[in-house]
């Protein structure tokens, strides 16, 4: 049978550890017998982003605008243990935050529903969608250590007229930490949101804290209510969707309450924390599919877990493990089928459903990774646990 062929190359980010090994088994196994592959290909691995003082990552996100799609495997982001472990010059910064501050883009993340895994809430019987904006805040924050004295948040503005306020007089030690983020920014995080709530056909509900963050969080109320009601009010009454805001505690209240079928969309730092809660409740971390899309249309697929470091010393040990490569399969999935519509390649995009959907076999037929066993259960069905490798060739079978 003749290999699919690609028009354009997909930007290929290389990552770290156990998904590192996984990402080349998946190409190797399930993607190169069935299409000419064709990508530009990044190592982000953490010794080459180290080696090239991250300028690595700047260059596949540049790539990633210049082609329009890329797939990432997962990263790691050091911390003070990872530095010593690497012998790294410096703890550098998240390459997920890199791209997503080139890119400009919202995060959505979707679990993966697989007949057999029960969500941990009975209730849930529809994906909820993350929309997790992907710029500011935390990941874009400036801290540091304090002593007795005073700590000022300064503005000046263009004219050099400076606005000063207290943040703390500390008495002691302490620590500080300064946010901030881009009224552009907040209107693309926006519009990406009222944009993939009309195409999922699903009611959006956004949540901050603005009780608390007046000015902050309350700016980010503002301008969704604003582009609604300009720009998406009719649009989604003709569609017969909903949009709502209220307060994150509410929404969590909410939702768990809820069927799903929901687009929630939150800012940076809680949908990076709302995200792993909602996957894990969902079965699994490896059963996420993670997206970034960009205003202009530009889109990175990736999982949305990490790099399975305990999975990856037992590999270094020559044991064999049981790690789930779903997500990172949907992610290469997810790309090759934007690459296929943006190209009108329909044999690829058809062979990316086709993939999905042995995916889905393998695992409602009872062959799985370890992860997946104990949350198992369908009538006539024993689970089975298989090694990463033996998993991939299972699906093989079935594609």
């Amino acid at each position: 049978m003749a290999k699919i062929r690609m028009k354009t190359p997909l930007v290929e980010m290389d990552g770290d550890e156990m998904t590192r090994i996984l990402w080349q088994k998946i190409k190797e196994i399930l993607i190169e017998p069935y299409v000419e592959l064709k990508t530009e290909y990044y190592d982000l691995g953490l010794k080459n982003r180290d080696k090239t003082d991250d300028g690595v990552t700047y260059e596949a996100a540049q790539a990633n605008l210049k082609y329009g799609v890329a797939v990432k495997c997962a990263t790691i982001t050091p911390n003070l243990q990872r530095v010593e472990e690497y012998n790294l010059k410096k703890m550098w910064k998240s390459p997920n935050g890199t791209i997503r501050q080139i890119l400009d883009g919202t995060v959505f993340r979707a679990p993966i529903i697989v007949d057999g895994i029960t969500p941990y809430i009975p209730t849930w019987k529809k994906p909820i969608v993350i929309a997790r904006h992907a710029y500011g805040d935390i990941y874009r924050a400036v801290d540091g250590a304090a002593g007795k004295g005073r700590a000022e948040l300064v503005f000046t503005d263009r004219n050099g007229s400076e606005i000063r306020e207290t943040v703390h007089d500390f008495a002691g030690d302490g620590v500080v930490c300064a946010m901030h983020n881009t009224n552009k920014s907040i209107e693309s995080f926006a519009r990406a949101c009222f944009n993939y709530a009309l195409d999922a056909k699903l009611p959006l509900w956004f949540s901050t804290k603005d009780t608390i963050s007046k000015v902050y969080d309350g700016e980010f109320k503002k301008i969704f209510a604003e582009i609604y009601e300009k720009e998406y009010k009719e649009k989604f009454e003709q569609t017969g969707i909903e949009y709502m805001y209220t307060l994150i505690d509410d929404v969590v209240a909410r939702i768990v309450r809820s069927e799903g079928g929901i687009v929630w969309a939150c800012k940076n730092y809680d949908g990076d924390v709302m995200s792993d809660m909602v996957a894990t409740a969902y079965g699994s971390l490896a059963m996420m599919t993670s997206v970034l899309v960009s205003p202009s249309g530009v889109y990175e697929y990736e999982a949305a877990h990490g790099t399975v470091t305990r999975h990856y010393y037992k590999y270094l040990k020559g044991e064999a493990t049981s790690t789930n490569p779903v997500a990172t399969i949907f992610a290469w999935t997810g790309a090759l089928k934007k690459r296929g519509e943006l190209d009108g390649t329909a044999d690829l995009c058809a062979f990316a459903d086709r993939l999905e959907g042995a995916v889905k076999r393998t695992i409602e037929e009872g062959f799985m990774t370890g992860d997946l066993v104990a949350l198992f259960k369908k009538p006539g069905v024993t689970p089975v646990k298989l090694n990463s490798e033996e998993f991939l060739q299972a699906i093989a079978e079935r594609v």
